[in-house]
């Protein structure tokens, strides 16, 4: 079986396959169509409700779960610490080391 090819016609492209028979059309979405809805006023009181309908929702952490978290983090702040602490030595180690060579 062949494979469909895309006719562009104007602002449409219509689907037809190798034999030439349209199987569908695709018509551009309009923006203007969007648009056209009217904004609602605001309303504090209705959006004061919402927000405190959406934190019921909110699952919290609990004391535990935080300070693992917390003691994970810290250690992989010394972990990164210390990686960069060697790279750091190993590079002004081999920046020395050449300096050396080229004057030499």
């Amino acid at each position: 079986m062949k494979k469909p090819t895309a006719k562009p016609q104007g602002n449409k492209v219509q689907v037809a396959p190798q034999g030439g028979t349209a199987i569908g059309k695709i018509e551009p979405v309009k923006a203007a169509a969007v648009a056209a809805e009217p904004k609602k006023p605001f309303n504090p009181g209705r959006f004061i409700a919402e927000v405190r309908q959406e934190a019921r929702k909110i699952t919290w952490t609990s004391r535990k779960e935080t300070w693992i978290t917390t003691v994970m983090v810290l250690i992989m702040v010394v972990v990164a610490g210390l990686f960069f602490f060697v790279v750091d030595g190993a590079l002004g180690f081999l920046t020395t080391l050449l300096t050396k060579i080229g004057q030499g």
